[in-house]
């Protein structure tokens, strides 16, 4: 928290935007916190919500379509041999592929409000080649919830900022599950339902 503090001292707003830029490509910095921080500096004149929503959601998204094109651009072969400078091992990559075979385009979608994937999603949705448009109507959609929702947090709980953030990552977890299952369970209904029309 003092740390986050001194940054917004010193940057202001800059901060929310490279540090969720930064975070979208998968270098190490505390979005969520940040957003709480700075929803909460809003309270005390510090911050205004409409720029700390601005500079946050630009920030996220921008940073994760450049991951993006990245991942397009470059192909599997390039991070097969170099993903470690991007902390996108061989491994991780074939985790992420098959969540993306498994519950398709839409985990875009939930990808910000679970940790250790949002990272790199922009990386593997380019590199399986996910269309830019079905991509960047995902991204922005659930970078937005992602962002709404952290800000509000900060701006409405203030100084229990730390102990909302742990439960929200917990419950995340849960609703990203309960959202998977029924986004697969709708496919599989409109599968049959296909099957028997024809």
């Amino acid at each position: 928290m003092e740390w986050i503090n001194k940054l917004f001292e010193q940057y202001g707003y800059l901060v929310l935007f490279l540090g969720l830029f930064a975070e979208s490509v998968a270098i190490p910095f505390p979005g969520e916190l940040a957003m709480a921080v700075s929803g909460h500096m809003s309270t005390i004149g510090s911050f205004t919500v409409p720029l700390v929503i601005c500079f946050s959601y630009f920030g996220a998204v921008i940073g994760t379509a450049f991951s993006y094109f990245l991942g397009y651009k470059l192909g599997t072969p390039f991070f097969e041999r170099n993903g470690k400078y991007f902390f996108l091992n061989k491994d991780r990559i074939s985790k992420i592929t098959k969540w993306f075979d498994k519950y398709g385009d839409k985990i875009i979608l939930i990808s910000y409000f679970v940790p250790g994937l949002r990272h790199f999603t922009g990386y593997v949705s380019g590199i399986l080649k996910v269309s830019v448009r079905t991509f960047f109507i995902y991204n922005c959609i659930g970078g937005l919830a992602w962002v709404l929702t952290y800000v509000m947090v900060g701006k409405l709980f203030g100084w229990q900022i730390e102990r909302l953030l742990h439960t929200i990552a917990n419950y995340s977890l849960a609703a990203a599950a309960v959202f998977i299952l029924a986004s697969v369970i709708a496919v599989l209904a409109r599968r049959r339902r296909r099957s028997v029309s024809q």
